[in-house]
């Protein structure tokens, strides 16, 4: 192999900790925004999209239907502390504060703590329209789950620039 297919591959990071993936099956830090999609606790059909974004802490919940969350009136639903807390195990508590933009005073950091800080600001609720692209992304990683396991490669996933030339 040569360097250059060496250095053409995506470094992945490693998750600070394992995490199920049945409450929260989706996190992402992007876009400015803590996001992802949460499972709801009553109805097995319906999933929350929540997101927070960094440095205002606006807060966002809606069902994948376009329907807000019954919770999310004035400070962070259930649905988003699930979500901080799982982003947590993600990606460890230092990294998401540093992107959301808290300010932790002292004591080891941690998913309760990141949500208490950021809801003593009394953060504005959010619009919802950063809902449909993060459950088009979270249907497309599902999507790959119903792919057969393979190592030839997926023409969606092919980035890069052909390593020959053309004649």
């Amino acid at each position: 192999m040569s360097d250059w297919e060496r250095s053409s591959t995506a470094r992945v990071t490693v998750p600070a900790r394992p995490r199920k993936l049945a409450k929260v099956p989706f996190v992402e830090l992007a876009d400015g925004r803590l996001q992802g999609v949460v499972s709801s606790g009553s109805d097995i059909e319906r999933v929350y999209v929540s997101s927070v974004a960094a440095g205002t802490y606006a807060f966002a919940c809606s069902t994948n239907n376009n329907r807000p969350c019954g919770g999310a009136r004035g400070m962070f639903c259930n649905h988003i502390r699930a979500l901080i807390n799982e982003a947590v195990l993600q990606y460890g508590a230092e990294r998401v504060a540093r992107y959301l933009r808290v300010e932790l005073t002292d004591g080891e950091p941690s998913g309760q703590t990141i949500a208490h800080v950021m809801d003593h600001t009394r953060p504005a609720q959010g619009d919802t329209k950063a809902a449909a692209p993060v459950f088009s992304r979270f249907l497309r990683h599902l999507a790959y789950l119903e792919l057969a396991p393979t190592t030839a490669p997926l023409p969606e996933m092919q980035w890069f620039p052909p390593t020959r030339a053309v004649a």
